[in-house]
């Protein structure tokens, strides 16, 4: 059975944050750092800050959303996650 990942990945250049979704979380994490992704490519390099794992696509998408909402935001300032 397929797992899917909800991700943050930080570059400390750049001070910014990127959140994402994927079913292959190595090779997502391969691919922002090679530059294969258009926005994560200007803000090279990325390093892996948080993850959890789900058994759906939907549930990681509804994760990702979450954590782009200003009530995402708050959980993961909460958290100190970032």
């Amino acid at each position: 059975m397929a797992k899917f990942f909800t991700y943050i990945l930080f570059s400390a250049k750049h001070n910014k944050h990127y959140f994402g979704h994927t079913s292959n979380l190595q090779k997502r994490i391969s691919d922002h750092n090679s530059g294969l992704s258009t926005f994560t490519k200007k803000y090279l390099p990325w390093k892996l800050i948080y993850f959890e794992e789900f058994d759906s696509r939907a549930e990681a998408m509804k994760r990702e959303k979450f954590f782009k909402s200003y009530q995402g935001y708050k959980w993961l300032k909460q958290n100190k996650i970032i």
